[in-house]
């Protein structure tokens, strides 16, 4: 999909080239793309192969559950730093969404003697209130980055700080706890064994990967990555199609906030801090391009799911987690060495 914006944005230079020529460099490409897309699988299955050999807990349907479970909340946050990366932007300040927005929810529901606001509104106001929460975020970096045509990097960078400095201010520094059974039902909920939480992230990127190949909003996500003002000549309505994927990230961030909050039990002030880490590794070893205009939904699912087959090998292993950053961190540094080789273009 990402490809067929290629020659609109190189058009003088395919111009030149004779139509097999053309054909035979977007088959190509095509080829390419399903291989990054594909390159996670026997990867994957290796890992699930090595830890059922080394660990007999490891292939329990108890472990499996157990690693899908805590894979969901980060699967939300990929998928809405995915969305964004394919336009070819950044937002850094997604990893604060997921502590700020559950946090805020449950300071409006709780009492002033559990530590929140003592406004105690109703449980559905407060959920919809954390929903609301990430999409004023979102709302506020498009405006920043689209309107004011301000770093993307750096705007969200600084929301980031702001948002953990408010967190930490809000909740004083407290953990939250006696939440409303509701701010947990997604991940202590099961629909066929498995936690609600799962089935709303699998759906969600089945919904991302249907809209991205089939549909003309997903088509000019793809298009605008690829070369904004191409796109723009060819009509698309960048800016409001930008906006509107910071407000869409923003909201899945709040919506994996409310997973981790569920998993955890609770919301500390440091809820979602260095998350991004594990988030652009997720989508970069899934074959998303930091340059825009790439990727696709089923390849960043299989990121997700690597890192946590990762961090489930290295937790029965007993290695420390302070090393897992680390190994977070080589695999990028992998993935990318990979992208290079197997796509043949240097990355800006």
């Amino acid at each position: 999909m990402a490809e067929t914006t290629a020659p609109q944005a190189a058009g003088p230079r395919l111009d030149k080239q004779s139509p097999g020529a053309a054909a035979s460099h977007r088959k190509k490409s095509l080829l390419l793309s399903r291989a990054r897309e594909l390159a996670l699988v026997p990867a994957l299955v290796v890992l699930v192969v090595v830890g059922a050999i080394t660990n007999d807990t490891f292939f329990t349907q108890g472990n499996i559950i157990s690693i899908l479970g805590a894979s969901a909340a980060l699967a939300m946050v990929v998928l809405a730093e995915a969305l964004v990366l394919i336009t070819g932007k950044f937002d850094l300040s997604l990893e604060s969404v997921v502590g700020i927005a559950p946090a805020v929810g449950a300071l409006l529901v709780l009492p002033a003697l559990q530590a929140g606001f003592g406004t105690e509104l109703p449980i559905g106001v407060g959920l919809l209130a954390m929903l609301l929460v990430g999409a004023l975020i979102g709302a506020c970096n498009g405006l920043l980055v689209v309107k004011l045509k301000l770093n993307a990097f750096i705007v969200t960078l600084a929301m980031l700080i702001v948002l953990r400095g408010l967190l930490v201010g809000a909740t004083e520094g407290k953990t939250l706890f006696g939440m409303p059974d509701a701010f947990f039902a997604l991940a202590t909920s099961t629909f066929l064994g498995i936690p609600l939480s799962v089935w709303v992230a699998a759906v969600s990127f089945g919904i991302a990967g249907l809209v991205l190949k089939y549909h003309r909003v997903g088509r000019a996500l793809y298009a605008i990555g690829g070369n904004p003002a191409a796109a723009r000549a060819a009509g698309i309505r960048v800016d409001r199609v930008m906006l509107g994927v910071f407000v869409t990230a923003g909201v899945l961030a709040a919506l994996g906030g409310l997973m981790q909050t569920g998993y955890v039990g609770a919301i500390n002030a440091n809820q979602g801090q260095n998350m991004i880490f594990t988030v652009f590794a997720a989508a970069v070893i899934g074959g998303i391009s930091l340059d825009g205009g790439k990727g696709s939904m089923f390849g960043a699912l299989t990121g997700v799911l690597l890192l946590g087959v990762v961090k489930n090998l290295l937790t029965l292993a007993q290695v420390p987690s302070f090393w897992i950053d680390a190994i977070y961190g080589a695999i990028i540094l992998i993935a990318l060495m990979i992208a290079r080789v197997t796509t043949g273009r240097a990355q800006d």
